[in-house]
């Protein structure tokens, strides 16, 4: 079955709760229609390079998905629909990363840093 990476920006104004229930949502649509989520990943709120529909900053949360092509398109259909989020993309891949994706990776690696920094 093809892999797909699917990562989402949600709105800056939204909780976590409400961010996480998004990504359940879509959870839901993949396993509804054949498809399985095998990791998902949230990145937290995050500030974008450039306005999108008036938001500075937004909630990144990224699926690995193992599902069909029709799969992957009602996905996104109903990933438009919502206007909680701003921006999607999905990428078909040949293999999952194995273990946290390169950004939570990034996250882990600034948040030593500041606890270096706070220590000295």
């Amino acid at each position: 079955m093809p892999l797909y990476e699917h990562v989402f920006l949600a709105r800056q104004d939204l909780s976590q709760a409400q961010v996480d229930a998004l990504a359940a949502t879509a959870t839901e649509i993949v396993e509804s229609n054949n498809g399985k989520v095998t990791k998902t990943e949230t990145w937290g709120l995050r500030s974008l390079a450039y306005k999108i529909q008036k938001n500075r900053k937004a909630h990144f949360v990224m699926l690995n998905i193992e599902a069909p092509g029709d799969t992957i398109a009602e996905l996104e259909r109903q990933t438009q629909i919502n206007e909680d989020v701003i921006r999607y993309m999905t990428i078909r891949v040949d293999e999952h990363e194995a273990g946290p994706s390169v950004m939570m990776r990034k996250n882990d690696r600034e948040r030593s840093r500041r606890r270096e920094r706070e220590g000295e």
